[in-house]
């Protein structure tokens, strides 16, 4: 059970609720069901159980585990009390003490695997037969559990690489490393050029994925645990406008909105800079790792209106400082995070390519 507080309605909040798949099994928050105060019901597979007074709605996730994501929207840096104080109106029970009834047995201990550098290598199926247990099989999955199962992959079973021959061993190997090139290919082409943009939408539930399980490998690996393109759209690029790869050390860059066609949303947007080698944030003397929509009234605007932000990795001067956005001495990764896209009035970044909103390419400065 999860609760939440009566929100203020000009302030955007969700509750993201992701299974072991990482689909997004539901929402709770401004977009689908508003800011108003409400109790919520997660169950697992399986769940018949009576669902107690006072509860608006019952999510079920098909895995044993899952994870809620609460995002709360802060406007500045003196707004942090205020958020602090809705972060502590968030709550989370089990459904007996909810319902004051008595609680279950206590389920068996869950003792994880230790990782390993070759979790993911080699030795996957090890650590896969072990989630398996916590990932009851589903009708849409009944063929490819019986695909896993021809080769020792099932829910518990016990799996020792070392019992294998070292002929099976290479073949292992050789098939993770075709699987993930594959993934890894279908990663940098999700969504469309636009601009020197990626933009799509490759998060959503199950039914979204329709069986495409390679799109659900891609997408996660782009960025595990991202929303619905309803809920939030992340273009993203490491190129300018023209298709030239970002690089701090040899240009200066100016990302420009021409006038009132800043990124439409019901909710906030921002620009976040990342070091493209490591995808971390960059180290920087003002601190400032993203421009967003909160800090735009304190931004300066061209004399037509638009909003000009600079990308460079030298202060651009007294004049320019407050546009800043800190940029490495090296590749640049910028992901702009649109939260509660806009579908009307139009323009609207949900419908690309078909007269959408696009974000603006990336210019070199002159």
């Amino acid at each position: 059970m999860f609760c939440v507080p009566d929100i203020d309605k000009n302030r955007y909040y969700s509750v993201q609720l992701i299974d072991m798949y990482t689909f997004n099994f539901g929402y709770v928050g401004s977009r689908t069901t508003g800011n108003v105060e409400g109790c919520y019901l997660v169950s697992g597979p399986g769940w018949r159980g009576v669902t107690p007074q006072g509860v608006s709605k019952v999510f079920q996730s098909d895995t044993q585990f899952s994870l809620l994501i609460f995002r709360t929207q802060l406007f500045n840096p003196s707004d942090i009390t205020n958020v602090k104080k809705i972060q502590e109106g968030y709550t989370v029970r089990t459904l007996s003490e909810y319902a004051h009834t008595p609680p279950p047995p206590a389920p068996p201990a869950v003792e994880f695997p230790k990782f390993t550098e070759d979790a993911f290598k080699t030795d996957f199926p090890k650590y896969l037969n072990f989630l398996l247990q916590f990932c009851p099989e589903v009708p849409e999955e009944a063929a490819i559990r019986l695909q896993f199962a021809t080769i020792g992959i099932g829910p518990g079973k016990p799996f020792d690489i070392s019992s294998l021959s070292e002929g099976r061993k290479q073949e292992l190997a050789a098939a993770v490393k075709d699987g993930y090139a594959q993934i890894q290919e279908r990663r940098d082409n999700l969504g469309r050029n636009v601009n020197g943009w990626k933009v799509g939408s490759p998060f959503g539930n199950r039914d979204f994925y329709h069986g495409d399980n390679l799109r659900r490998a891609a997408a996660a690996m782009a960025g595990i645990y991202g929303n619905d393109a309803e809920e939030a759209m992340y273009p993203w690029s490491k190129s300018d406008g023209i298709g030239a790869p970002l690089d701090g050390s040899k240009h200066s860059y100016m990302l420009t909105f021409p006038p009132n066609l800043s990124p439409p949303v019901n909710a906030f947007w921002s620009v976040t800079m990342y070091d493209a080698k490591t995808q971390l944030l960059i180290d920087n003397p003002i601190n400032r790792y993203l421009v967003n929509s909160p800090m735009v009234p304190s931004m300066k605007k061209n004399p037509d209106g638009s909003l000009t932000i600079f990308i460079q990795k030298d202060d651009p001067g007294p004049d320019k400082k407050a546009n800043w956005l800190p940029a490495p001495n090296g590749p640049i990764m910028l992901v702009m995070r649109l939260y509660w896209p806009r579908k009307s009035p139009p323009p609207s970044i949900l419908s690309v390519g078909e007269g959408a909103w696009d974000p603006p390419g990336i210019l070199v400065a002159k």
